[in-house]
């Protein structure tokens, strides 16, 4: 069987490569080793996101009192849940499977060997498969890092991936990692009813976000009485009469917990190695990324990467687009390039963080002479109308030139806000660009006109000293 195009791995990256490589005319078959979607829409970003939906609406009904409804929560059906979630999967899980279907993609299900730059060994319990191509492309994604002493087993220790299928709630859960995944799921126990405690090794949680964001996401936590222990390096367990006790180092001090189970969210390896790449020449690093250039292709001609497996950050929406930089370089066209101006990151916490661009510190470090403005949910009659006041936008411009340099938001669905942010730094667009589209009232999206507004200290619905 002879290909233009075999991509090894049916994620966001792979699956979006594959479609874009059909539509470009190019004779295309996808491997995947386990799930259609990968690690995305089976084990990520929507089920987490569906737990997180069901969380949060749990506790709006915990809390309608404040709107004067008279509701009580009665009880949660974790089976029912667990069952609703996966529906949601299977649904986006087949219709990937269509669309590989209807563009006539050519789909092996089995563990890929690269033997050589032109052909793929598929091997599965139907046997073994050989597969001839013009070119590869790598989408093998990434897999949960382990902790040392916290092996994940299901029961005791549980990944990401058994935090999304509980059979039952536990009464105490211990979260290594301050991160953005530790926290998502952290915040969806704490919310069902589970008493919760972060342990995170930095000096504050979400360490890779900007600081103020960080600043802000410690303080709510603290307002949820989320229990967190920074600078602490968990160390092992051990199981007791009373559930697991956690033994780690708090300020270099020994300290224990209690707990039911532990949930370690400490970041993702790539999944490089183990699929014959460096026996043919590719430059695969020790952590096991995989080098790539602008078009996203290796060292090795007609060799391609994409996706976690292709280096930082490790988000879904990045690899996908690097899918289609690389189908676009495959079928030819000379300008394909990877060159974003900016990758937004968003975070399903309560309240919500988006974050795209520069931050004042990263853009001092960049050369520019970077100016701020600051508008509070608090005065946002949408806000108020949603009863989630919490958080602030954050809007950073250079002073020379206007432009957008960034957009850092913790609030109600800035995870849906920050798309204006990332369009408008992608387009080269200034203060005076944001300050003069009109954004419709009331709506959540005036909180980045008013931020702008306050960039030269003239917000409307804030008072700002007028600066000399």
């Amino acid at each position: 069987m002879t290909y233009d195009v075999v991509v090894i791995g049916a994620g966001p990256a792979g699956y979006v490569c594959a479609i874009r490589c059909a539509q470009l005319g190019l004779k295309t078959a996808v491997v995947e080793r386990e799930n259609l979607g990968g690690v995305c829409l089976n084990v990520g970003c929507i089920p987490s996101k569906a737990l997180i939906a069901a969380a949060k609406l749990v506790d709006k009904i915990k809390h309608a009192d404040l709107m004067g409804i008279q509701a009580k929560f009665e009880g949660l059906d974790v089976d029912k849940l667990v069952s609703w979630k996966a529906g949601i999967v299977n649904k986006l899980t087949s219709g990937v499977g269509g669309l590989l279907k209807n563009h006539k993609i050519d789909t092996f299900m089995g563990d890929a060997q690269v033997t050589s730059k032109n052909k793929i060994e598929v091997k599965s319990s139907k046997g073994n498969e050989t597969l001839e191509t013009k070119n590869i492309v790598v989408a093998t994604g990434s897999t949960p890092i382990e902790v040392p002493g916290f092996d994940f087993d299901g029961k005791n220790v549980w990944s990401s991936t058994d935090a999304l299928k509980p059979t039952e709630l536990p009464k105490r859960m211990v979260v290594i990692g301050g991160g953005y995944i530790g926290l998502e799921l952290g915040l969806v126990y704490h919310k069902l009813g589970t008493e919760v405690t972060v342990l995170e090794f930095m000096d504050r949680v979400l360490p890779g976000m900007e600081a103020d964001l960080s600043k802000e996401m410690g303080r709510s936590l603290k307002k949820k009485k989320v229990k967190v222990n920074l600078k602490t390096k968990a160390t092992g367990y051990k199981k007791t009469k009373k559930g697991l006790e956690v033994s780690a180092e708090v300020n270099g001090k020994a300290q224990t917990f209690e707990t039911d189970v532990v949930l370690s969210c400490v970041g993702r390896t790539p999944n490089g190695k183990g699929l014959g790449l460096e026996a043919i020449g590719v430059n695969v690093d020790d952590r096991g990324f995989v080098h790539v250039d602008h078009r996203r292709q290796t060292n090795v001609e007609g060799i391609y990467a994409i996706g976690d497996v292709a280096g930082q950050p490790m988000l879904a929406h990045k690899g996908s687009h690097e899918g289609l930089v690389a189908a676009s370089a495959i079928a030819g066209d000379t300008g394909a390039a990877y060159d974003p101006a900016c990758i937004p990151a968003v975070i399903f916490t309560d309240p919500e963080i988006a974050s795209v661009g520069l931050s004042v510190e990263e853009a001092k470090a960049a050369g520019f002479d970077p100016v701020e403005g600051k508008f509070p949910f608090g005065a946002s009659g949408r806000a108020m109308s949603l009863n989630e006041t919490e958080g602030w936008v954050k809007i950073v411009s250079d002073k020379a030139t206007d432009k957008v340099l960034g957009l850092h938001m913790i609030g109600p669905e800035v995870t849906e806000l920050i798309a204006e942010g990332a369009l408008a730094i992608e387009m080269g667009a200034t203060i005076g660009d944001v300050t003069g589209t009109i954004h419709a009232h009331p709506t959540l999206p005036e909180t980045i006109m008013e931020a702008a507004e306050a960039v030269h200290s003239m917000a409307v619905h804030i008072f700002q000293r007028p600066k000399k």
